[in-house]
C-alpha cells in the first residue's frame, strides 16, 4: 500500500521523494507534518504483526535479532528445510535483510524476518515446485493435460458470444487442449459456435489463426485442437486448407520419425507441435502404405449428448433406435482426415472391447455423468485403460450456464484431458489452476507412477489397496489474516472473515473443516484455529484454502482463495497469498498459517 502511493507520487520516476511531491499529493501532505522518526512509527503501526513477533522471540536468542544459527534453528526445525542450512541461512539474510548493519553481523531483524515470511520462498508454494521439474519425455497418456470445452463461448452455452478471445484468454492460461465447433458457413467458409443455438459466429480460420499466434507463448510443450465437426466434405477441405497454410510447420502431420509408431510421443517430443483431435478415416498404419479412399461415410461428430440425455432421462433402446435413424451419415473428407495423427477420435464401447481392440492414438471422449458411471462400476478398469490411451471429458449438455464439473474426480480416474469452461470462475477453475500451476504452469502434469503402471490396479475408491499405501496427517493451524478485501462497497462494511481448508481428492479424502469467524475484522483478524485432516492418496489430493465474509441469514460471501497440490506445499510457518474469484492476485490480502504433513502412525 505504501508502495502504490510512494509510486503514485513519484511524478519524475527517480524512486525518490523530494518535497514538492510530497505536497502535491494531499493524500501524502499529512505525512509532511510528520518527522522521520514518526513516519516510521506510523508505518510500524500500520504493519505490526504480532504473531509473526512470537515466533521471531520464541527463536531469537536476545529477543531483538536472528543471529544465523538462530536462523538455521528455525529453518530445520520448523521450516523443515532439511539438514543443511546453513546456505540457505546466508542467502536469505542477504536477500530480505534491510539493514545493513546486521547484514555485517550475519543476523536478521525483525524486519528482514517478515519480509522473509512474505516473500515467494515464504509462501506455502514450494518454490522449487514452479518451474518444469518433471520428466518431460513420458507419453502423452502420462499426463494430466489442461483442457477447455467449448473454448470459443464467452458466456452461457445458449446466447453467449463467441470470440476468438476465449483461445486467447485459454492459451495464455497455459491451457493445452482446446475445442473447436465447426458448422458449415456462407461462401464456403467454415464458422465455429455451439451448433443449434443462439451464440454468435465466428470464421474457422481466425480460430487457426489465433491459435496459431498464442500456442507456444505461455509454454512450448504441444496443443490439441479438438475438432468437433459438422460440415460437409467441401468445407472440410476448406478447414484442412486453412490448418496447413495457417500453421504451417507448427501443424503435426506425419508421425515423428514418418515410419509407423508403436506408442504415443512425449510433450517432450512434440513441442511447438499442433496436433489436431478429430475423425480419421482407416487408421494410423494404413496411412503409410498409401491405401486410402477419397472419402469415407461415418460418424463424424464427437460430442455424445443424446447419451447423455439417454442416460439421464430415456430408455436406452427406444433412443438408441430414434439415433439410428435421425443419424445421416456425414462424409469425411481425406484432406482433413490426414491432419489427424496421434488423436483419432473413437466411439467408446466397453473397457474390455479397448483392452482387446483399441490401438494407442485412439481418443474416446465422455460427458462427465458417463464417466461417472464408468468411475462406480469400474474404476480401476477406467485408471487402466487411462494408462495406456487417452480419454476426453466434458461437461454434460444441460450445463447451459457453462458451470463446471469438479475436475478431481476425473484426475482421480487418470482422465488427461478434462475439459472445463474456463470462463467461468469458481471451484472447478479453482482446481485447475491449482493442479497446473506447478511444473512452469506448461499445461502438462505428469500422473502417479500407480497410474502409469498397467500392473498396478489402482483403484480411487479403495486407495488403502495399492502397493506402496502410506497415508499422510495434514494440519493446518489458521493463525492469521492480512487486509483481507472488502465484498461489500457500503462505506461501513467490514468482513468477518472465516477461513475453510478443503482437502479434494480420492472420494475418501473429500473433507472440508472450517474456523471460527471473526466479527468486524479484514485488517487483521486472528484465530489460531486447527484443523487436521487424514488423506490416503496424497500424489492425488489439492488443498484449496477459502476465505468468506460470515452471514447468519443468508449465504457467505467469497472474499479470496488460494488452492494447490498437496505435494507442492511447504512445511512450517508460511504466508498464503489469496487469489480472486477469478484467479487473480489481490495484494497485499494474505493468511498466516503453520503447516505440518506426517505419515499416519
Amino acid at each position: 500500500w505504501i508502495g502504490d502511493w510512494f509510486k503514485k507520487a513519484d511524478k519524475n520516476n527517480d524512486g525518490r521523494m523530494n518535497f514538492k511531491e510530497v505536497a502535491s499529493d494531499e493524500s501524502l501532505s499529512m505525512t509532511i507534518n510528520l518527522k522521520d522518526d514518526e513516519f516510521v512509527l506510523f508505518y510500524k503501526m500500520l504493519t505490526q504483526r504480532d504473531d509473526v513477533m512470537r515466533v521471531f522471540q520464541e527463536y531469537s536468542s536476545d529477543a531483538q535479532k536472528l543471529s544465523q544459527s538462530d536462523l538455521e534453528v528455525f529453518l530445520r526445525e520448523e521450516q523443515l528445510e532439511g539438514d543443511d542450512v546453513e546456505p540457505l541461512a546466508k542467502q536469505l539474510i542477504e536477500r530480505y535483510e534491510p539493514s545493513d548493519t546486521a547484514k555485517l553481523l550475519k543476523a536478521m531483524t525483525f524486519d528482514g524476518f517478515l519480509m522473509y515470511l512474505g516473500s515467494a520462498e515464504g509462501s506455502i508454494f514450494n518454490p522449487q515446485r514452479r518451474g518444469i521439474f518433471q520428466d518431460m519425455s513420458q507419453p502423452l497418456c502420462h499426463y494430466f493435460i489442461s483442457s477447455s470445452h467449448n473454448t470459443y463461448l464467452m458466456e452461457d452455452q445458449l446466447r453467449g458470444q463467441s470470440s476468438v478471445e476465449g483461445y486467447i484468454r485459454a492459451l495464455n492460461r497455459g491451457c493445452r487442449c482446446v475445442e473447436v465447433d465447426c458448422w458449415d458457413g456462407a461462401n464456403g467458409e467454415p464458422i465455429v459456435y455451439h451448433g443449434h443455438t443462439f451464440t454468435s459466429k465466428i470464421l474457422f480460420k481466425d480460430v487457426v489463426n489465433a491459435v496459431g499466434n498464442y500456442a507456444f507463448k505461455v509454454s512450448e510443450y504441444p496443443v490439441i485442437l479438438s475438432i468437433e465437426n459438422h460440415c460437409n466434405v467441401e468445407q472440410q477441405r476448406v478447414m484442412a486448407q486453412h490448418l496447413k497454410r495457417i500453421l504451417g510447420d507448427k501443424l503435426l502431420k506425419s508421425t515423428l520419425d514418418g515410419r509407423a509408431a508403436v506408442g504415443l510421443p512425449s510433450p517432450e517430443d512434440l513441442k511447438g507441435k499442433i496436433l489436431v483431435k478429430a475423425k480419421k478415416i482407416g487408421n494410423l498404419e494404413e496411412s503409410f502404405n498409401g491405401v486410402m479412399e477419397d472419402s469415407l461415410s461415418g460418424e463424424v461428430s464427437d460430442e455424445e449428448d443424446a447419451a447423455d440425455i439417454e442416460e439421464d432421462n430415456l430408455h436406452r433402446e427406444s433412443v438408441r433406435r430414434k439415433l439410428k435413424v435421425g443419424q445421416s451419415k456425414q462424409r469425411l473428407s481425406k484432406e482433413l482426415s490426414d491432419c489427424v495423427v496421434y488423436c483419432k477420435s473413437v466411439h467408446f464401447s466397453s473397457f474390455k472391447h479397448s483392452r482387446i481392440h483399441s490401438k494407442f492414438y485412439e481418443v474416446a471422449s465422455f460427458t462427465e455423468s458417463k464417466a461417472r458411471k464408468h468411475l462406480r462400476e469400474a474404476g480401476a478398469e477406467f485408471v487402466h485403460h487411462n494408462s495406456r490411451q487417452l480419454t476426453r471429458v466434458y461437461p454434460t449438455g444441460f450445463r447451459t450456464d457453462s458451470s463446471n464439473f469438479n475436475p478431481q474426480e476425473m484426475w482421480n480416474a487418470g482422465c488427461q484431458i478434462v475439459a472445463l469452461n474456463f470462463q467461468t470462475a469458481g471451484e472447478g477453475m479453482d482446481l485447475n489452476d491449482g493442479l497446473f500451476s506447478q511444473n512452469g504452469r506448461c499445461g502438462y502434469v505428469l500422473k502417479p507412477s500407480f497410474m502409469r503402471e498397467p500392473e498396478k490396479r489402482f483403484n480411487p475408491e479403495t486407495p488403502q489397496r495399492r502397493d506402496g499405501y502410506q497415508p499422510v496427517v495434514l494440519t493446518v493451524q489458521v493463525i492469521s489474516g492480512q487486509q483481507l478485501p472488502k465484498v461489500n462497497i457500503k462505506e461501513d462494511s467490514i468482513v468477518d472473515p472465516l477461513v475453510r481448508v478443503e482437502i479434494h481428492g480420492v472420494p475418501l479424502d473429500q473433507a472440508k473443516q472450517e474456523t471460527r469467524y471473526i466479527e468486524n475484522n479484514g485488517f487483521n483478524p486472528v484465530w489460531y484455529d486447527m484443523l487436521r485432516f487424514t488423506i490416503h492418496s496424497p500424489e492425488l489430493a489439492m488443498v484449496r484454502i477459502v476465505v468468506e465474509d460470515y452471514d447468519k441469514t443468508s449465504k457467505n460471501d467469497f472474499v479470496g482463495q488460494y488452492t494447490l497440490p498437496l505435494s507442492c506445499m511447504q512445511q512450517g510457518y508460511r504466508h498464503i497469498h489469496l487469489l480472486s474469484k477469478d484467479g487473480t492476485s489481490i495484494p497485499p490480502a494474505s493468511l498466516f498459517v503453520h503447516i505440518r504433513i506426517s505419515e499416519l502412525e
